[in-house]
């Protein structure tokens, strides 16, 4: 069998404590977890990590593991007749066995008889949604096809009003299958909005752009506006410059808990591409009767 230092696959000294090695454990189990790094050979390292923990937190077989010596990682050896007698009644051939393996005897000889099998909880895995802005504000029901060990499943997931871009679901026990006992793992939902024609999100609240014709930011108008519920009257006071936001109170996204997000019009002036000899004209009345200089305007705020 090939020697395997797991003090080294831990990165603590051959005297650390029990605190020492589970802290060092959880620092590289978080690292190097499947679910979080992508890395090539990510699970490999996450087994080797975790072999090396099981079986230097147990007492008894660290004391037996230290008994085999110290050797270069990846060195083929064989453990000496007395340790095989006092350690691991039953394996007597080492040809094909795995020193991780021949550790866990301790568990099965006649020294850990009474110990049963580890509960083992599943695995836990993460997805993405990817949902309208109707969907996260009346809620919704998905399909999700995973993968996992037991191969392709179907599952459907319902989304609740609310939700928000970035926000994390939680389907308690709908993960991977636990072993031995241990509990069914979690999938963990990224909800991602999809982008929208019209509305922009931030949170709760939704954005869109409002053209308006030079006269009725001047004047003031009544005009209709698009919302998630459909059309509504909004009031543009007089004198609306470009870039103002005007505000629809309580028509924005459901928030979840029986509120909802704002609207917020972003105000654009725009102008007729090609004017008839009459709209000639009255602009040319305009520009003679108006005092309005918006570059003064600009200049009169900078300098304030």
């Amino acid at each position: 069998m090939k020697y395997k230092d797991y003090y080294a696959t831990l990165g603590v000294p051959r005297d650390a404590d029990a605190e020492q090695i589970k802290k060092a454990y959880r620092k590289l189990a978080r690292q190097h977890h499947p679910d979080v790094s992508a890395a090539a050979g990510t699970e490999a390292r996450f087994k080797e990590i975790g072999e090396a923990y099981a079986t230097l937190k147990d007492p008894e077989k660290r004391a037996a593991y230290d008994q085999l010596g110290r050797r270069p990682a990846g060195q083929e050896f064989a453990p000496p007749p007395n340790w095989t007698h006092q350690y691991a009644s039953g394996a007597q051939s080492f040809e094909d066995i795995d020193l991780a393996d021949l550790l866990d005897a301790l568990g099965r000889g006649h020294r850990g008889a009474a110990r049963g099998p580890v509960p083992m909880h599943g695995r836990d895995y993460e997805t993405v949604a990817r949902i309208s802005l109707e969907d996260a504000h009346r809620g919704t029901t998905l399909g999700l096809d995973l993968q996992d060990e037991g191969g392709g499943r179907r599952l459907d997931v319902t989304i609740p009003a609310g939700v928000s871009e970035g926000q994390k679901l939680r389907l308690r026990g709908k993960g991977g299958k636990g072993r031995n006992g241990g509990a069914d793992g979690d999938i963990y939902l990224h909800i991602l909005l999809a982008p929208h024609p019209v509305f922009r999100a931030d949170r709760h609240d939704l954005h869109f752009d409002l053209a308006l014709s030079p006269w009725e930011a001047a004047l003031g108008a009544e005009v209709e506006v698009p919302t998630l519920d459909g059309p509504v009257v909004l009031t543009v006071p007089p004198g609306t410059r470009s870039g103002r936001k005007l505000r629809l109170r309580g028509r924005g996204l459901a928030s979840g808990h029986g509120g909802r997000g704002d609207l917020y019009a972003v105000v654009h002036i725009d102008v007729p591409a090609a004017l008839t000899e009459r709209e000639r004209e009255l602009f040319k009345d305009l520009a003679g009767a108006s005092r309005f200089n918006p570059r003064a305007v600009v200049a009169k705020e900078d300098a304030a």
